[in-house]
This record gives structure tokens, sequence and C-alpha cells, in this order.
């Protein structure tokens, strides 16, 4: 399928009302057609099929600036092609979240570069570049099922060192690293706890917010009793 033919199909899937809605949620609809992720999800699916230069293809689709094709774009892409100087292109372009959590959770987080640039990024400025950084290392606790405890845990001073940022999509996205390293390990949920009651005292109101849910959530009775189940079924299979 051609740049045309891609950017004709996504314009029909498109809806008016779907537009609106994504400017409820803090998405730039300049650029949009309004298309649901299902729907989405499902042409490039098919795309991905019909491509025999899928790498090829997503840079050009992402070159269009337009927010369904950069999804199409992310989704297709092939992370053993994608190079840190794409990485660092596309993070410069980052204008919202949702772009920015499906390139890092679709893509970024399986390429080789992933630990790298979340470091990099979550010491950036930009909002949504520093989003990234802090994306990416959730992703990364989520995805990265070979990754020891102690290469995770690396990542807690950073959510340590950045709670004071209080826009919005940094903090939640602090927030949210914070709470993923913690749900990973018995041993990773102790040292993120440790780690919240330290943002705690930092005493910002983006630093208390941040602590508060983490802490919620990561002593809750539910994550608890899911890390003791996992930790008991490892020391049954060693």
């Amino acid at each position: 399928m051609s740049i045309t033919d891609i950017l004709a199909e996504l314009e029909t899937l498109g809806s008016p009302a779907d537009v609106a809605v994504m400017a409820r949620f803090a998405i730039p609809t300049d650029n949009a057609f309004g298309i649901r992720a299902p729907a989405l999800k499902k042409f490039a699916k098919e795309v991905k099929k019909q491509t025999a230069d899928r790498h090829a293809l997503a840079l050009e689709l992402w070159k269009t600036g337009i927010y369904e094709a950069r999804a199409v774009a992310f989704l297709i892409d092939d992370p053993k092609q994608v190079t840190e100087k794409q990485m660092d292109t596309w993070a410069e372009d980052f204008d919202n979240w949702a772009t920015v959590d499906g390139a890092c959770g679709y893509l970024f987080c399986r390429t080789p570069f992933a630990y790298e640039k979340a470091i990099e990024w979550a010491g950036k400025k930009p909002e949504f570049i520093k989003r990234a950084g802090f994306s990416l290392i959730a992703y990364l606790a989520v995805h990265d099922k070979k990754a020891p405890d102690e290469k995770l845990a690396d990542f807690l001073p950073l959510t340590e060192k950045h709670a004071d940022d209080d826009r919005n999509f940094v903090k939640k996205a602090v927030n949210w690293s914070l709470r993923q390293i913690g749900k990973r390990s018995f041993d990773l949920n102790a040292l993120a706890i440790e780690a919240a009651n330290r943002i705690k005292l930092q005493g910002s109101r983006s630093a208390r917010w941040i602590a508060a849910d983490a802490l919620r959530e990561l002593t809750s009775e539910d994550v608890q009793r899911r890390l003791d189940s996992k930790r008991a079924k490892i020391a049954r299979n060693s």
C-alpha cells in the first residue's frame, strides 16, 4: 500500500465525533481523522501484512504529521531496524501523551536502546520527551521479562529526582513508572515503597500526589497477594 492509499483509507475510517472525543482527552486534533483504537489497530495489522519494507513505510508515515498515520507507523515498524537517531527524531515531534505512550509501548521499548533512552529522556526538559523517558521505564518493567530486578531498580532514583515536576503528563508518568516497577516483584515492591516514602517527604504538591497514589496501590492487598503468589511460584520452580 502506498502512502496515498493509506491516508485515503484512514480518512474514510475517521469520524468528526471521535475527533471531538480526542480533544476531550488532550490530544491535538488539527491533523487527525478521528479513528477509534480497535479500528486503527486492525487497519495497521492489514498494512503490516501487505508491506514488504514496513520500516521504510513507517518513516514516511511519521513524516506526514497526521495523528493516525503516526500511530500506524509505530504499530508496523520493525524494532530491530529502529536507530537511536530515529528515536530522537520522533521524540522531538512528540506533541501528545497518546503518541508518546504508543510509540514507547509498541515500538521503542523493544529496541536495544530502550534503557539508554529512558534515562536520557527522563532528564530532558520538554514535557513530552520527559514523559517518554518515564513511559519507557513503565513499559520496560512490564515487557522486559528477562531483566533482573537490579536493572529496573536503577530507575528508582530517577522517580525520586523528578517527582517535583508538576506538569500533568510528567508527574503521571513518574507515578506510572514507580508503580510498574513496584508491581514487578516482591523485592522491587519493597524498594519502590521505600522510594515512594522518600518522595512523600520532598513536600512538593506533585511529590505528595505521586507518593500517595503509588503507595495506595503498592501496599494494597491485591498487589501484595499477587506478589506473594508469584514469589511462591518461583520458589516451587527453583
